[in-house]
Protein backbone atom coordinates (compact mmCIF):
# COMPACT_ATOMS: atom_id res chain seq x y z
CA UNK A 1 0.00 0.00 0.00
CA UNK A 2 1.25 3.12 -1.02
CA UNK A 3 0.68 6.09 1.62
CA UNK A 4 1.94 9.73 1.68
CA UNK A 5 4.80 9.58 4.78
CA UNK A 6 5.83 13.49 4.88
CA UNK A 7 5.13 16.67 2.78
CA UNK A 8 7.38 19.56 2.60
CA UNK A 9 6.15 22.66 2.60
CA UNK A 10 8.37 25.84 2.02
CA UNK A 11 7.71 29.37 4.54
CA UNK A 12 8.65 32.70 4.89
CA UNK A 13 8.79 33.05 8.84
CA UNK A 14 9.80 29.07 10.80
CA UNK A 15 8.08 30.35 14.24
CA UNK A 16 4.92 32.07 12.94
CA UNK A 17 4.33 29.09 10.99
CA UNK A 18 5.31 26.53 13.59
CA UNK A 19 2.81 29.22 15.82
CA UNK A 20 0.33 28.21 13.03
CA UNK A 21 0.13 24.82 12.79
CA UNK A 22 0.76 24.22 16.35
CA UNK A 23 -1.78 26.55 18.35
CA UNK A 24 -4.09 26.99 15.48
CA UNK A 25 -4.40 23.67 13.72
CA UNK A 26 -3.72 21.46 16.61
CA UNK A 27 -0.53 19.79 14.96
CA UNK A 28 2.20 19.06 17.44
CA UNK A 29 5.62 20.27 17.13
CA UNK A 30 8.30 17.11 17.05
CA UNK A 31 11.17 20.20 17.13
CA UNK A 32 14.05 20.58 14.34
CA UNK A 33 15.49 18.04 12.08
CA UNK A 34 17.57 20.49 10.28
CA UNK A 35 16.90 21.80 8.19
CA UNK A 36 13.08 21.43 8.59
CA UNK A 37 10.52 21.91 11.64
CA UNK A 38 8.54 19.27 12.17
CA UNK A 39 4.73 18.96 13.26
CA UNK A 40 2.69 15.33 13.42
CA UNK A 41 -0.72 15.55 11.32
CA UNK A 42 -0.83 11.45 11.72
CA UNK A 43 0.77 8.83 13.28
CA UNK A 44 1.89 7.95 9.84
CA UNK A 45 2.56 11.76 8.01
CA UNK A 46 4.16 14.35 9.18
CA UNK A 47 4.73 18.52 7.67
CA UNK A 48 8.04 19.76 7.48
CA UNK A 49 8.44 23.12 7.08
CA UNK A 50 11.19 24.61 4.59
CA UNK A 51 13.21 27.87 5.69
CA UNK A 52 13.77 28.62 2.05
CA UNK A 53 10.86 31.19 1.49
CA UNK A 54 7.60 31.31 -0.82
CA UNK A 55 5.32 33.61 -2.56
CA UNK A 56 2.62 30.80 -0.70
CA UNK A 57 -0.02 29.22 -2.97
CA UNK A 58 0.05 25.83 -1.77
CA UNK A 59 -3.27 24.45 -0.72
CA UNK A 60 -3.39 21.89 2.81
CA UNK A 61 -6.50 20.27 3.38
CA UNK A 62 -7.15 18.96 6.65
CA UNK A 63 -10.11 16.65 7.70
CA UNK A 64 -10.77 15.87 11.43
CA UNK A 65 -13.73 15.08 13.88
CA UNK A 66 -16.50 17.77 14.02
CA UNK A 67 -15.33 18.69 17.81
CA UNK A 68 -11.52 19.28 16.13
CA UNK A 69 -13.38 21.21 13.47
CA UNK A 70 -15.25 23.34 15.94
CA UNK A 71 -12.32 23.70 18.41
CA UNK A 72 -10.03 24.99 15.27
CA UNK A 73 -12.67 27.11 13.68
CA UNK A 74 -13.11 29.10 17.27
CA UNK A 75 -9.46 29.68 17.78
CA UNK A 76 -9.44 30.95 14.11
CA UNK A 77 -11.90 33.57 14.81
CA UNK A 78 -10.28 34.31 18.18
CA UNK A 79 -6.89 34.72 16.27
CA UNK A 80 -8.77 37.48 14.02
CA UNK A 81 -7.49 35.02 11.03
CA UNK A 82 -9.55 36.33 8.10
CA UNK A 83 -11.78 32.92 6.81
CA UNK A 84 -14.41 32.08 4.20
CA UNK A 85 -16.91 29.38 3.29
CA UNK A 86 -15.19 28.34 0.36
CA UNK A 87 -11.25 28.55 -1.31
CA UNK A 88 -12.22 31.74 -3.01
CA UNK A 89 -14.20 33.50 -0.59
CA UNK A 90 -11.70 33.78 2.06
CA UNK A 91 -12.53 37.29 4.13
CA UNK A 92 -15.94 36.64 4.07
CA UNK A 93 -16.09 35.68 7.22
CA UNK A 94 -18.93 32.58 6.62
CA UNK A 95 -18.30 29.08 8.07
CA UNK A 96 -18.76 26.69 7.33
CA UNK A 97 -19.15 25.65 3.18
CA UNK A 98 -19.47 22.61 1.44
CA UNK A 99 -16.82 20.92 -0.73
CA UNK A 100 -15.99 17.43 -2.02
CA UNK A 101 -12.89 15.57 -0.44
CA UNK A 102 -11.14 12.35 -0.11
CA UNK A 103 -14.48 11.01 1.46
CA UNK A 104 -17.29 12.80 -0.41
CA UNK A 105 -18.68 15.99 0.65
CA UNK A 106 -17.76 17.60 3.95
CA UNK A 107 -18.28 20.82 5.58
CA UNK A 108 -15.05 23.46 5.22
CA UNK A 109 -13.42 26.52 6.24
CA UNK A 110 -10.74 28.49 4.16
CA UNK A 111 -8.02 30.63 5.79
CA UNK A 112 -4.48 31.57 4.80
CA UNK A 113 -1.80 30.49 7.08
CA UNK A 114 1.36 33.25 7.52
CA UNK A 115 2.75 32.27 4.17
CA UNK A 116 -0.40 32.45 2.27
CA UNK A 117 -0.55 29.27 1.34
CA UNK A 118 -4.64 28.40 1.18
CA UNK A 119 -5.58 25.87 4.46
CA UNK A 120 -8.87 24.03 4.43
CA UNK A 121 -10.14 22.57 7.75
CA UNK A 122 -13.52 20.09 7.08
CA UNK A 123 -15.37 17.12 8.83
CA UNK A 124 -17.29 14.62 7.19
CA UNK A 125 -20.92 13.78 8.64
CA UNK A 126 -20.28 10.17 8.69
CA UNK A 127 -17.54 10.62 11.11
CA UNK A 128 -19.36 12.17 13.61
CA UNK A 129 -17.43 12.07 17.02
CA UNK A 130 -15.96 8.65 16.62
CA UNK A 131 -12.93 10.39 14.99
CA UNK A 132 -10.88 8.82 12.01
CA UNK A 133 -7.40 8.02 11.17
CA UNK A 134 -6.82 11.86 9.61
CA UNK A 135 -7.19 12.99 12.82
CA UNK A 136 -5.00 16.04 13.85
CA UNK A 137 -3.09 14.52 17.18
CA UNK A 138 -1.45 17.37 19.83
Amino acid sequence: MVQLDHLVLAVNDRQRSIAFYSDVLGLRYEGERAPFSVLRITPDLVLQLGPWGTRGGEHLAFSMTRSEFDDVLQRIRDGGIEYGDAFDSIGNMRAPGEADGAHGTGRAVYCHDPNRHLIEIRHYASWGQRGAEGDLSR
